[in-house]
């Protein structure tokens, strides 16, 4: 078996763990993992490292990420995005490009954002989604991250599509969560997909169903 890397299409609906233990049964190697999860709802690039490129894993954490999202704004959910809990509905005011457009400005460069309580961080131990999920809240400390574009791509009166560069990090739930809230609204995210980390595109990777030995990059094409 070869060493390496796989850039997958994460298809919606699964975990990253989920397309790890996929492709260990499809490869028959057990030393499989990823170089950063993305949420069940998220689609597009995320790095599988096979054999032992596994070793490399925290070569690929600083890389910066781009992602295309839709926000909905008028509802407010406990996770974030259109998969979770709602826990009201919002107004929406009247926008339109300009007003967004506007808004997205005052998110570029560094920010301070405060890390969602359905994520995996951890707190005392245990995982800040698993707390969420007792249905209990605890508080945590803002971090900087940076946002390099910020792109309305369009609006149609109650969801803003959107392309996002930004550091590693960086929660675009979270993100949208506080646009929809300086729009004077309230929002959650209703799709996302990843387009790149770092130098690895979404034309480069391949689905899920298609995986096979010749999928794997070779360690010399590591950055």
């Amino acid at each position: 078996m070869k060493d390496g890397i796989i850039i997958v299409d994460k298809p919606e609906g699964l975990s990253s763990h989920d397309v790890v233990m996929h492709i260990r049964k499809v490869l028959r190697i057990k030393k499989v993992g990823h170089s950063g999860t993305l949420d069940p709802l998220a689609t597009g690039v995320l790095l599988i490292l096979v054999g032992k490129a596994t070793k490399f894993f925290r070569r690929f954490l600083s890389f910066d990420k781009e992602y295309i999202a839709t926000l909905k704004l008028g509802l407010i959910t406990d996770t974030g995005d259109i998969l979770g809990k709602v826990i009201k509905e919002a107004s929406i005011p009247i926008l339109d490009k300009e007003v967004i457009q506007n808004a997205f400005k005052q998110f570029l460069g560094e920010i301070e954002q405060v890390p969602p309580m359905f994520s995996a961080l951890k707190y005392k131990g245990k995982r800040l989604y698993q707390i969420a999920r007792a249905g209990r809240e605890v508080p945590r400390l803002s971090r900087k991250v940076f946002i390099k574009e910020l792109k309305l791509i369009d609006f149609n009166g109650q969801e803003i599509n959107f392309y996002v560069a930004c550091s590693t990090g960086t929660y675009i739930r979270k993100l949208a969560v506080d646009i929809a809230e300086r729009l004077n609204s309230g929002g959650c995210i209703s799709q996302i997909r990843r387009v790149a980390v770092g130098p690895y595109k979404l034309e480069e990777a391949v689905s899920l169903d298609k995986i096979n030995e010749n999928s794997i990059l070779p360690l010399k094409d590591f950055p």
